[in-house]
């Protein structure tokens, strides 16, 4: 059997991106179309190739297709500050007309769960017209209708977990209560990736859905036990999904513009009413409890594996420090350049804490300590094993040595009482001069507490760790 070369749009998007991480492993050619490219050539390989093009440029689709076999559409405009609906019936109409006259042989849609004799909202019509669109020309569309996707990045996700960590009082509309049939981000995944090879001569249309009918508020709850969070629920027949929406922009502004759409959509119920796509693919979902779980699960795993620090430009200010959110984590970001060899400043880290202190206002430490001991903690008594060598597991005060890659990086661990958790993580680059030092406070905060918590300590974490580099830069060149 030949190798299936697939064009995939929305690569750049939540489902596109986990998409092709996966499909880069599998015994395909992909081409990924992306309006800027540069933001995924760290995705290049020999069975990825990434060219320039845009869904609403017609001309720019042509190369694209050229030569392939099948097309996965994963684009919408939802964040468009333009009429969302044109945009996607222009992007729609441009991808199915190239996708004929190139000779796909197949285009792959992720499209919404709806009931179409419902009085559609904007994003549900649109789903569905855009499904509509791409089946016209005849090219065979598989197109998966799924309800709620439930994985770390995903727009009803986050909107979840914005609202369970910063409320915990809440005021909940009717819309909150409305049933849907949630699926995990895995799920989907697994029915995107069986149909490349799944045969289809005409249209087919598959609702998709995980095993429990719940809403939003029981995803709340579910959330919120999983984080260990007390949230009080106040239900309400009012408030609107318009009214919702202004609610939801001053919670979570950085989904308000999409979020007030989606929540438009939530007063219909989203539910699988047709189940033939078990006789086709031998996929059995997962439920909400585990699905919520393995997303926050994964979200540990990808930020471990991720270097966060790298994410700083070469040509930003060495001295500037940079605060980034990623998931739910907050980092605070420092740098600096120092003339010294880099094992060097590695010994010079490697030595922080315990009776070599921590290189800055110690009586800031051991006030932390002993607020720590007066609220059950452990406080700084435990010092550390060896004043000039760490293992990972090492006790170091009121942290643990969680990772150690010599000389590159050193990951602390907190282990005082916190609402949330932290680390405190050192990362190594050698240069032509000498050694970059990245230093990178994480805060994983929990509840509104978690949050105030960090922000209150904000300027003296500046001063603290701002002093600190600037001392192991200091001792390194001693």
């Amino acid at each position: 059997m030949s190798q299936k070369k697939i064009v995939l749009t929305g690569a750049t998007g939540y489902v596109g991106g986990r998409l092709l991480n996966i499909l880069k492993n599998n015994d395909v050619f992909v081409r990924c179309l992306a309006r800027n490219p540069e933001f995924l050539q760290n995705k290049a390989s020999s069975n990825i190739e990434i060219v320039k093009g845009d869904v609403l440029d017609k001309k720019s689709l042509d190369n694209a297709f050229s030569g392939m076999d099948v097309a996965f559409y994963l684009v919408h405009s939802m964040g468009s500050k333009k009429d969302f609906e044109e945009t996607d019936r222009i992007a729609a109409e441009n991808f199915a007309t190239t996708a004929k006259e190139s000779g796909i042989k197949k285009i792959i849609y992720l499209g919404g769960l709806l009931d179409e004799n419902d009085n559609l909202s904007p994003h549900l019509r649109s789903r569905q017209e855009v499904g509509n669109i791409l089946r016209k020309p005849g090219v065979p569309v598989i197109e998966f209708r799924a309800s709620i996707i439930i994985g770390s990045g995903s727009l009803s996700f986050e909107m979840i977990r914005a609202l369970m960590e910063r409320l915990p009082i809440m005021i909940t509309p009717k819309w909150v209560r409305i049933p849907a049939q949630p699926i995990f981000i895995g799920d989907v995944l697994k029915y995107l990736v069986s149909s490349i090879d799944f045969d289809v001569t005409e249209h087919k249309i598959f609702e998709i859905g995980g095993p429990e009918v719940v809403s939003y508020s029981d995803l709340m709850k579910v959330y919120a036990k999983i984080k260990g969070l007390k949230r009080l629920m106040i239900p309400v027949p009012v408030l609107t999904p318009r009214l919702s929406g202004l609610w939801l922009g001053l919670v979570t502004p950085l989904y308000a513009r999409v979020g007030k759409k989606l929540i438009d959509s939530i007063k219909h119920p989203t539910i699988v009413r047709d189940n033939s796509v078990n006789n086709y693919f031998d996929i059995k979902p997962i439920g909400v409890k585990e699905s919520i779980e393995i997303a926050l699960r994964n979200e540990d795993k990808e930020f471990a594996e991720t270097r966060w620090s790298d994410s700083i430009s070469a040509n930003t200010d060495k001295h500037r420090p940079k605060t980034l959110r990623v998931g739910n984590r907050l980092v605070d970001i420092h740098q600096i350049e120092v003339n010294a060899d880099i094992d060097k400043v590695f010994k010079v880290i490697e030595c922080i804490g315990g009776k070599n202190g921590w290189y800055s206002y110690d009586f800031l430490w051991n006030i932390r300590g002993f607020l720590d001991l007066l609220v059950g903690g452990i406080g700084v008594r435990r010092g550390r094993r060896d004043p000039n060598h760490l293992e990972v597991g090492d006790v170091l005060d009121f942290w643990r040595v969680e990772s150690i890659e010599r000389p590159f990086r050193l990951v602390l661990k907190a282990e005082m009482k916190l609402p949330g958790r932290a680390w405190l993580e050192f990362t190594l680059n050698k240069t032509k001069e000498g050694t970059i030092i990245k230093q990178m406070a994480i805060f994983d905060p929990v509840g509104l507490f978690g949050l105030i918590y960090w922000y209150s300590l904000y300027p003296i974490h500046q001063i603290v760790f701002n002093k600190m580099l600037r001392n192991i830069a200091f001792l390194s060149t001693k």
